[in-house]
C-alpha cells in the first residue's frame, strides 16, 4: 500500500457500511489512476459480512492511486484510494516524498467542494491507524527521556547491561506480569531462579514452564533455546491435498458471517421445532385469482405472499411470539412491529433481508415489497440496513422440492417458519379421498421466549388461514 504526502491529496478510507463491521473485500474498481471523479461518484464495490455495497467518493478530483487490488480484504478505517483535489492532472510518476520535518505540523487537508464540512458516509470517520505506544519504564542504568527525546549517553558511560542469563540477583525483584507470577506460584517455581527470555528481562510463561521441567543431566542451553511446552501437532502442509480432486474455497464475506451467526444461534437459543401438514388448495386458487386482479397488476403474486400475510395475522393474534431475548439485561423485549425476514439464496450465500413494518402493509403493498426484496437480493445489491432489525423470518425450502426442514433461528429473533414444497397428494376432503394441494410447515422458536402452547397456536393459525384463506378477512 502506498501513502500520499501531498497536502492536496485526499485519502478515502474504507467506511463502516454497516453497524459494527470491521472489514470489507474490494470486489471491483470502477476507476483507475488518472481518472477524474466527482463528489458522489461510485468508485468501487465492496463485499462486507452482510452484502455487496457500492462506495461513492465524497469529493472532486483526480485519482492518484488505488492502494489495494481487487479481491483484497481491507480493515475499516484504512485508506483505499488517493484523490488529488487540487484540480491539476495526476503526474505520470509520484514524486519522492520530502524528508519529514519533526518540528513542522502536517498541513490540514482541504475541505471538499461545496460545503464547510466533509460529507460523511455511514460509519465514515474511523480513527486513523496511527497509534502512540506508551513509553516503557526505563531499565536500570538507562538515561531518562526529556521532552520525548533521549539524551545521548556520556562518552565514558558504559552501555546498560543486558538481562542476566541466570538467576536474578536476590536484591532485585524479578520482572514478571501478574498472570506469570500466579503461574509460577501454582507450579511451585521460584521466580528468582528463572532465566528470563522476554524483552527487558521480563519472565514469560514459557520461562516458568521451562523452569518447572525436570533438570536435564547436560548443561542448560541458552535462554533463547530453552525448551517450550510440547507444541500442538503441526497442520498438514498445504500441498498435501490433491488439487486435481479437491478445491478449497476461503470462507469469507456473507458465508463467513452466516456460519458464525448460525453457530451462535444454535448454541445460544434452545430451539424447538413443530410441524403441521395442511391442505392449501384454496390458497392456490386465491393466488390465481389475485394474479388477474387489477390491483396486483405488475406485482409479484405467489403462494409466499399469502403465507407471509398468514404469518403476520397469526402474530397479530399471538403478539408475544414477536420478541427477543436480552441476555445482558435478563429481559424479554416484546416488539410492537414486525420486520419480516425472507431468506434468500444468492451466489454470495444465504442472506435474510427483511420488510420493515410488514405488519402495517396491505396485501398489494406487501406484494410490492416482497418483489423488490427478492429482485435486489438476486442482483446482490441488498444493503446492510435491509438485513438488520428483523423480528421473525420465513424460509421457503419448497422451491428446491424439499418437503420441510428444521430451520435455525436468525440471531436476535424468536421464530422462523419453513415452508415445504406444495405437492398434489391424496387427501381426505369432505369425507372422500381426493387429490389436493398439500404442504408441510415447520416453525422453530426460541423456547426461552416461546413455550409449546404459544408456538402451537401460531403454527395452527397459519395453517388454518392457508386452509381457509377467507380468514385473512375475518381475523385481520
Amino acid at each position: 500500500m502506498t501513502t500520499m504526502t501531498n497536502a492536496s491529496v485526499r485519502e478515502f478510507k474504507m467506511p463502516d457500511v454497516g453497524e459494527g463491521l470491521t472489514e470489507a473485500e474490494i470486489l471491483k474498481w470502477y476507476v483507475q489512476p488518472g481518472d477524474t471523479v466527482t463528489d458522489g461518484q461510485v468508485v468501487c464495490e465492496v463485499e462486507t459480512a452482510k452484502a455487496a455495497v457500492e462506495l461513492p467518493i465524497p469529493y472532486d478530483g483526480v485519482v492518484r492511486a488505488l492502494h489495494f487490488p481487487e479481491g483484497t480484504t481491507v480493515d475499516v478505517g484504512t485508506s483505499i484510494i488517493a484523490v488529488d483535489v487540487s484540480g491539476g492532472a495526476a503526474p505520470a510518476e509520484e514524486a519522492a516524498p520530502p524528508a519529514p520535518d519533526t518540528a513542522a505540523e502536517p498541513a490540514p487537508e482541504p475541505e471538499p467542494k461545496g460545503s464547510g464540512r466533509q460529507p460523511v458516509l455511514v460509519g465514515y470517520g474511523v480513527a486513523t491507524s496511527s497509534t502512540r505506544r506508551r513509553p516503557r519504564k526505563p531499565a536500570a542504568g538507562a538515561q531518562p527521556e526529556l521532552n520525548g527525546h533521549t539524551p545521548a549517553p556520556a562518552a565514558a558511560a558504559e552501555p546498560a547491561p543486558a538481562p542476566a542469563a541466570g538467576p536474578v540477583d536476590g536484591g532485585q525483584r524479578p520482572l514478571a506480569k501478574p498472570p506469570v507470577r500466579k503461574l509460577a506460584k501454582d507450579l511451585g517455581v521460584d521466580l528468582t531462579t528463572v532465566v528470563p527470555t522476554g524483552p527487558d528481562g521480563i519472565i514469560t510463561r514459557d520461562d516458568v514452564h521451562a523452569a518447572a521441567q525436570p533438570k536435564a543431566p547436560e548443561p542448560q542451553a541458552p535462554a533463547t533455546t530453552a525448551p517450550a511446552p510440547a507444541p500442538a501437532p503441526a497442520a498438514p502442509a498445504p500441498a498435501a491435498y490433491d488439487t486435481a480432486r479437491e478445491t478449497r474455497v476461503p470462507v469469507k464475506g456473507v458465508r463467513k458471517a452466516t456460519a458464525a451467526a448460525m453457530v451462535g444461534s444454535a448454541f445460544t437459543a434452545p430451539h424447538v421445532t413443530e410441524f403441521v401438514t395442511v391442505d392449501v388448495t384454496r390458497t392456490m386458487k386465491l393466488v390465481e385469482e389475485l394474479k388477474q386482479d387489477k390491483e396486483f397488476a405488475g406485482l409479484r403474486v405467489n403462494p409466499l405472499l399469502l403465507i407471509a400475510k398468514a404469518l403476520l395475522v397469526a402474530i397479530r393474534r399471538n403478539p408475544d411470539v414477536n420478541a427477543s431475548w436480552d441476555e445482558a439485561a435478563q429481559e424479554i423485549v416484546l416488539k410492537h412491529y414486525v420486520n419480516l425476514g425472507i431468506a434468500a439464496a444468492t451466489p454470495r450465500g444465504l442472506i435474510v433481508p427483511n420488510i420493515k413494518d410488514a405488519h402495517a402493509k396491505t396485501l398489494p403493498q406487501l406484494a410490492e415489497s416482497l418483489g423488490e426484496l427478492v429482485s435486489t437480493a438476486r442482483e446482490g445489491k441488498t444493503s446492510p440496513s435491509a438485513m438488520q432489525g428483523g423480528t421473525v423470518t420465513i424460509t421457503n425450502v419448497g422451491v428446491f422440492g424439499v418437503d420441510t426442514g428444521t430451520p435455525i433461528l436468525n440471531p436476535g429473533e424468536s421464530a422462523i417458519l419453513a415452508v415445504g414444497a406444495i405437492k398434489l397428494q391424496p387427501w381426505l376432503h369432505k369425507g372422500k379421498v381426493k387429490p389436493r394441494q398439500v404442504t408441510t410447515l415447520a416453525l422453530s422458536f426460541d423456547h426461552r421466549l416461546v413455550d409449546g402452547e404459544l408456538g402451537s397456536k401460531v403454527l395452527a393459525d397459519v395453517a388454518a388461514i392457508l386452509e381457509q384463506p377467507k380468514r385473512l378477512i375475518t381475523w385481520a
